[in-house]
């Protein structure tokens, strides 16, 4: 990382140095001045505060003939006199640029603050952190590319020994000595939004999200009727172009632009930040918030990049073990099959031929097995549609009942 450093430093000040001479090579192609100022090899590398423009208000300033705050805003140390250090010819270079300056009054005008490349960039402590967070990052979301579920503890368990994430995040923490799962917890925590609509959203804007939910299922209709007319003619279900407009006319009408999301309607800020206005999935991990399994109370997560069959899979496996393993009551499991019916709509869309591994229909499936636990927890189905997750306590676990 220091050398990394050094290397970004030394690129950063080659381009402030490319840039004067940009800057100075454009002076005399526009007319302001005559004399060529450009330096006629590579020029050495300029830092912050070592351009001639700010030699001069260096210089200036010390004589208490100007105010600036551009040495204290960029973070750069005055400097009155040429650097010693560069080649005698850059010296006398930037001595006449210093004397054009003084002379010529267009030169004098141009070369101030107002008009020259702010050269800001973000600290490097800040770039490192950031950096050692998207490889942790990285890094934990390889570890969760399998269709299945997981908590936060068994991921932390996954790198606990892992020679070079454990670097990494001492690097990142400025200490070696760190909890691993509080680490993970942490990453995953600002990285994930939950499968279940209710817990991304305030109750206020499930009005929102049920309005979106309308919107694809009249899509699913229009598409459905769409995809006839790719069928032969000798087909009982084939519809002409015309007849399916027709049809969709009759069935779907003009299909209502949903409202967008604000930021107030997610239940925390960071899912506003991967979601936006559109609710588009930026996230790295989907959660199921108050389904921890039992002795272990970190966030159950899955790998965003599973597609909806994978990720029912998952939560169906996570949800039987739950009621069978551990014995959970049909509120505890309720969140499972709230996220279960919200994913049966795509299910249907997008998996419902005939799976070649299962030989089912896998909405069809999916849609028959979630009726089939709510006969047997004496759940209604449109209690799915009411449930909100409880409110949050301090200090104390939800328990489930056996």
């Amino acid at each position: 990382m220091a050398a990394a450093q050094k290397a970004s430093n030394g690129l950063w000040q080659q381009m402030i140095a490319l840039q004067e001479e940009l800057d100075w090579l454009n002076y005399r192609l526009y007319g302001v001045i005559d004399e060529d100022l450009c330096f006629s090899g590579n020029p050495p590398e300029i830092g912050l505060g070592q351009r001639p423009f700010e030699i001069k208000l260096a210089r200036d300033m010390a004589a208490g003939e100007a105010e600036s705050s551009w040495f204290q805003r960029h973070g750069s140390t005055p400097v009155t006199s040429i650097p010693s250090h560069w080649p005698p010819e850059y010296q006398a270079l930037v001595q006449r640029r210093l004397d054009a300056i003084a002379a010529n009054r267009w030169i004098k005008l141009i070369e101030q603050p107002e008009y020259k490349r702010r050269w800001n960039r973000e600290p490097w402590a800040k770039q490192q952190e950031r950096a050692c967070r998207d490889w942790l990052l990285d890094h934990l979301e390889a570890q969760c590319h399998a269709p299945e579920l997981l908590t936060c503890a068994q991921l932390a368990d996954r790198v606990r020994h892992d020679n070079a994430f454990q670097q990494v995040a001492a690097l990142y923490l400025g200490t070696d000595t760190f909890d691993a799962q509080a680490l993970v917890a942490q990453l995953v925590a600002e990285d994930q939004v939950p499968q279940m609509a209710a817990c991304r959203y305030k109750a206020k804007a499930m009005a929102k999200f049920r309005a979106w939910q309308e919107t694809w299922a009249l899509q699913r209709v229009e598409d459905a009727i769409d995809a006839r007319t790719e069928l032969p003619e000798t087909d009982p279900n084939h519809l002409s172009p015309e007849a399916a407009a027709t049809l969709k006319r009759e069935q779907v009408g003009d299909i209502p632009l949903p409202p967008k999301y604000a930021q107030a309607d997610f239940a925390k800020a960071s899912y506003w930040a991967l979601r936006g206005k559109l609710d588009v999935p930026k996230e790295r991990w989907f959660s199921l918030p108050g389904c921890e399994k039992g002795g272990d109370s970190t966030l159950v997560i899955g790998w965003a990049g599973l597609d909806h069959l994978q990720r029912a899979q998952a939560v169906a496996s996570w949800y039987l073990d739950r009621k069978e393993q551990e014995g959970w009551s049909a509120e505890a499991l309720q969140p499972m099959l709230v996220a279960l019916d919200e994913l049966i709509p795509w299910l249907q869309q997008w998996h419902n031929a005939i799976d070649p591994e299962y030989g089912e229909r896998m909405g069809d499936y999916y849609e028959g097995f979630l009726q089939e636990e709510l006969r047997q927890l004496e759940i209604g189905r449109d209690a799915l549609l009411d449930w909100r997750p409880p409110a949050a306590t301090r200090g104390r676990r939800r328990k489930h009942a056996s």
